[in-house]
């Protein structure tokens, strides 16, 4: 099959005199974002040459505990939608989903929004 088009996304990093993330803002043109900041990012990709999974974890310096609380049980709830949407495994993704809604109930999520 061949390539009909390419697409990028990028993330600008500005960091501190310590190389700490102090802002982050990110682009996806083709989907109509264009620098548009952010407190926090994680990126996973698979390197299928050595069979296993790279990431990148960036927040800033400023980015509120409650709301990275918040932003890894969204994440946690979204990786169980996509591995349901990839797999078809219905039963594990079902557990996934309990695990966070264990997560959002020892991180005490529900207080958040009050």
């Amino acid at each position: 099959m061949a390539i009909k088009h390419t697409s990028n996304i990028t993330i600008q990093v500005g960091l501190d005199e310590n190389k700490i993330p102090e802002s982050l803002s990110w682009s996806a043109e083709d989907g109509g974002i264009v620098n548009e900041e952010t407190k926090s990012v994680m990126l996973s990709v698979w390197d299928h040459s050595s069979q296993e999974a790279l990431r990148i974890d960036l927040w800033t310096k400023d980015m509120p505990m409650d709301a990275m609380k918040v932003f890894f049980y969204q994440t946690l709830r979204a990786m169980a939608d996509t591995f349901e949407r990839a797999t078809g495994d219905e039963k594990m993704s079902a557990t996934m989903r309990d695990f966070t809604d264990y997560f959002a109930e020892k991180m005490e999520l529900d207080k958040l929004k009050d």
